[in-house]
């Protein structure tokens, strides 16, 4: 598992969909011994209301699925510097319960 095979599947097959919200995800971190890999999601995604169910219903499991050694895919996304952000005021579970 190299991080630049990750990126190409994250630029091949996961980019192209989220570039039609304006978004993308980069790879922040690949953490080997842990087998942790933490990604930082940009442009419409970063903020974004639904970012949350994109990482964990979209995102996790296609590169789990095409590198089953990753045991844990983190968010490290600062979602509230974002242009619009829908997690204001550190409200990042979006129940505005903050």
């Amino acid at each position: 598992m190299k991080i630049s095979d990750i990126q190409d599947l994250i630029d091949e097959e996961i980019n192209p969909v989220l570039e039609s919200h304006g978004g993308f995800i980069s790879i922040k971190e690949l953490d080997e011994s842990n087998k942790i890999l933490k990604l930082i999601m940009g442009g419409g995604c970063q903020g974004c209301a639904s970012s949350k169910t994109t990482m964990i219903n979209g995102v996790r499991g296609h590169i789990m699925e095409a590198f089953p050694e990753i045991i844990e895919i983190e968010d490290v996304t600062d979602h509230i510097a974002g242009e619009n952000p829908y997690y204001a005021n550190g409200d990042t579970d979006g129940n505005n319960n903050n």
